[in-house]
């Protein structure tokens, strides 16, 4: 291998967990991101790096528009998605007390990246590459081929509707999702566990909030509820209903997933289920299920037990 290719594959590999950060929150997949990032590696293979001023502002420049590519047929496809959709789970922790990655734990909770999705695609990549990964307009410009006016006002606009809807990557007010505490052991999310494990339904209603909301996704492959179940009430008949029909997890893991308190559903064929838990105080306020198998493969029961930081 020669000296060019040696600095081109080792300068990839340093820029690889940015690259694939970068994907998961323009496409909500980790499988997806790790396409766009293979596809990127395919073409920057064929470059000399030592010919670019700025090898990195071109890398992600690459990753920008394959996923800006993407989101023209996923968009298509969403319209048509049976019941809820939620972004592919990424579990980056075994547990709830792991430190989170400084910075990159609340920018990408559920409530963040459904709102990421509301936004147009140029609206996605001006305020994601701006705001959470702090590229200055004129890179972004020439990578959406726009000025950099018509980027910052791209920008502007996503953070303008990401602020009516009270929720910033970069603040953990009270009104934004709660983001996980380092070294905390979310009593309410062992409480939450407990409960679908024993089937004690008195407890689990006892750590929802009143005003608690479930958003499940099956895709139509896995049962879930086609409509998000409201209220604490109707969420507790909901589990009573499967815990009737003798439905318990073969096991379930604790962890970080989309930097929430979460849970990992494994059973003999593997990862079936995870859960995200957005708390309000002592309460937990929303839960995020994903069933759909097509969001689960990337996840294996040995994965779930170690970091895997690289998507953040």
């Amino acid at each position: 291998m020669s000296a060019a290719a040696d600095a081109r594959t080792e300068l990839f590999i340093r820029m690889r967990p940015r690259l694939q950060a970068l994907g998961y929150r323009m496409l909500g997949s980790v499988s997806d991101a790790e396409d766009v990032v293979q596809e990127a590696y395919v073409r920057w293979s064929r470059l000399d790096p030592m010919t670019l001023d700025r090898p990195e502002a071109y890398l992600a420049r690459i990753v920008t528009r394959l996923c800006l590519d993407h989101l023209k047929s996923a968009r298509v496809r969403r319209v048509s998605y049976v019941g809820p959709w939620l972004p592919e789970p990424l579990v980056t922790d075994a547990g709830w007390t792991s430190e989170p990655v400084a910075g990159l734990a609340h920018d990408v909770s559920y409530a963040f990246m459904l709102l990421l999705e509301k936004l147009t695609p140029l609206e996605r990549a001006a305020f994601v590459l701006h705001d959470v990964f702090g590229l200055p307009f004129e890179d972004i410009g020439a990578t959406l081929a726009r000025s950099p006016a018509t980027c910052r006002r791209l920008a502007s606009r996503a953070r303008e509707q990401l602020r009516r809807r009270e929720v910033s990557p970069l603040s953990t007010s009270p009104t934004s999702p709660t983001s996980p505490t380092s070294g905390t052991e979310h009593p309410v999310a062992r409480v939450f566990m407990d409960a679908l494990q024993s089937g004690d339904l008195e407890a689990l209603r006892r750590a929802l909030a009143e005003d608690a909301v479930l958003i499940s996704d099956g895709g139509a492959k896995a049962r879930a509820a086609r409509r998000p179940i409201l209220g604490r009430e109707r969420i507790a008949r909901m589990f009573a209903r499967l815990s009737a029909k003798s439905y318990r997890p073969h096991r379930l893991l604790p962890a970080r997933v989309n930097g929430l308190p979460g849970l990992v559903v494994v059973t003999s064929d593997g990862p079936t289920g995870t859960f995200a838990l957005e708390l309000a105080g002592e309460l937990i306020r929303r839960i995020y299920v994903v069933r759909n198998p097509d969001k689960l493969r990337h996840l294996s029961a040995t994965s779930t037990l170690r970091a895997n930081r690289e998507h953040l």
